[in-house]
Formats: structure tokens, sequence, C-alpha cells
């Protein structure tokens, strides 16, 4: 038997619990079993080579160990490791100036990339998806990284809203200035 079947039982929510009250390493490598495919490739999509992807998944998740306390369960934990990491790599990208900014994630599979919202925004919906993703390289990190947080994860507002630390009011409007932007750099392009 695989150590993880024996704790596939417990929530991520649960582990986190487990693994802040005791800082229990077994519980962590459950965690890390997985969404270390996941940190990976969103890693991956920052980084110029495999060997930076994983250096940079590693440091994840040691960040992720000394920094899981904040996790509070406000949203599902894979939103929340995910924006996590986003955020990880958006900051690594910005200490070294020279680097182009570029997310070149691997799709891992077809949910991680469908488009889901409470109420259908057909203005993101109808664009091209190789022009989409050009208009995506042009738009400012923080911009890029609510925009996919919500039309490619499916977060909800109010996920947005606990994992960015941000009144719903000012998630609603960050999301409607970025898909502004967003659309005003892809109706540029040819």
């Amino acid at each position: 038997m695989k150590a993880d079947d024996a704790y596939s039982q417990f929530t991520d929510e649960e582990l986190v619990q487990k693994i802040v009250a005791n800082n229990n390493a077994l519980f962590f490598g459950v965690l890390y079993d997985r969404y270390s495919k996941m940190v990976y490739n969103k890693c991956y999509g920052f980084a110029k080579s495999k060997d930076e992807a994983e250096d940079l998944t590693q440091d994840v998740f040691l960040m992720l160990f000394v920094k899981l306390a904040s996790f509070k369960g406000r949203s599902k934990f894979s939103t929340w490791l995910y924006s996590f990491t986003y955020n990880f790599c958006v900051n690594y990208v910005n200490r070294n100036k020279q680097r182009k900014m570029s997310d070149n994630s691997i799709p891992m599979d077809d949910a991680e990339y469908r488009l889901t919202e409470e109420v259908p925004d057909e203005s993101i919906y109808e664009l091209k998806a190789s022009k989409l993703e050009k208009a995506l390289e042009l738009v400012s990190p923080e911009d890029k990284s609510i925009l996919l947080l919500k039309y490619q994860d499916g977060a909800s507002i109010k996920e947005l809203s606990e994992v960015l630390e941000l009144g719903e009011s000012a998630i609603k409007m960050r999301l409607k200035r970025a898909k502004a932007k967003l659309l005003e750099i892809y109706n540029t392009l040819s």
C-alpha cells in the first residue's frame, strides 16, 4: 500500500491543519505528491529551462511549508496554492528585470483551461486563442494573474477576494480594468 493511499481519505484542508499543528513532513509529502505537477507546470511557464523550473518548484514548496499557516481555508486549497505559486513566480521574474515575462505553461488537462464564470463574459470567450496568448504576454503580471485565476482556473469572485486579500468590489474593478486592457491590446494585434 502506497503512503498516499493511507492518507487519501484526508482532504487538502485537513492535511493543512495537521501539517500546521505538528509540522508533519509526512502529511506535507502527501500535499507535495498531489500538487507537485501543477506547481512544476506553472513554474515551467516562467523558467528558462527544466532545471530552473525544478528549482523554482522546490523553492515554492519550501516557502509553502513556512507559509502554510497563512492558509485560512476560505477558498479551496488548490486555488490558494495556484495563486501562491503564480505570485511566487511573478516575484521571481520581477526580481530579475532582464528576464522577459512569459507564461508558457504546458497544459495539464483540458479542465485547467476551461473558461468558467457565473455570468459569462462573451468578450473574453470570443477571442482567438493564439491572439489572446499574445495579448496576455503584453499585459502587466498583476492583470495577467487575476485574469488567469478567474478565467483559466475558474476562481470565483469570493475566492479571488480571499486569496488576494482584497474586497469583492476591488476584485470586480481589477477584473474589469484587466479585461479592458487585455481587449485593448488584443484589438491592436493583427
